[in-house]
């Protein structure tokens, strides 16, 4: 009995900083929750491959999206792609050919994503430009350009913001996000968005 409570009184300690560990961790996931599963919504630039099938002069049709958002399709003429889902226009372009075609099986599928992206620069290992195909947050942001390199200053990382034709900076604290504390930093980033890690 007197072991037994002996390795209960050791653990007390372990469990109580496990707890912690959790707890940092579920507030990091809540922070993480602004993250949603909403479809990525296509815009000018990007790259559209629409089929439809058993009719071979309309498969495998290579589209761009316009600057004015739309995109022109034979027999269904021009659909407004910008800030609709690839589901979006699949349902409108089924609908539109149901004129023409009994029960079309329609097919589109986002081959080149130009419209939607950030760019993260400075000390991180994997610098560049990279595409928004669903919600990007800071962290999320850092990790695909390779985390930071040993000479960073992480506790100096600007995010940089175009809106309205002026640039505004919002400030990331790396140290203070890694250990659980002022989570709302972790921001969604927005197309265009410039992460600038000193």
């Amino acid at each position: 009995m007197r072991r037994y409570l002996l390795a209960l009184i050791c653990l007390a300690p372990a469990a109580a900083a496990m707890a912690q560990t959790a707890s940092r961790d579920s507030a990091a996931m809540a922070a993480a929750g602004q993250i949603s599963d909403q479809p990525y919504h296509v815009g000018p630039e990007d790259v559209l491959e629409i089929s439809v099938w058993k009719e071979d002069s309309l498969s495998k049709k290579e589209v761009v999206v316009r600057p004015d958002g739309g995109i022109s399709f034979p027999l269904v003429g021009d659909v407004q792609a910008s800030g609709h889902s690839v589901a979006d226009i699949q349902r409108e372009i089924t609908k539109r050919l149901q004129k023409y075609i009994p029960d079309p099986v329609v097919t589109v599928a986002m081959t080149k994503i130009l419209y939607q992206r950030i760019y993260v620069i400075g000390k991180v290992n994997k610098p560049g430009e990279f595409p928004m195909t669903r919600p990007i947050d800071v962290l999320q942001a850092l990790a695909m350009a390779g985390g930071l390199n040993p000479f960073a200053a992480s506790n100096d990382i600007q995010i940089v913001r175009r809106e309205k034709g002026k640039s505004t900076t919002l400030p990331f604290r790396y140290g203070q996000v890694e250990h659980g504390d002022h989570l709302e930093q972790n921001v969604l980033l927005e197309p265009g968005d410039v992460v600038v890690v000193p």
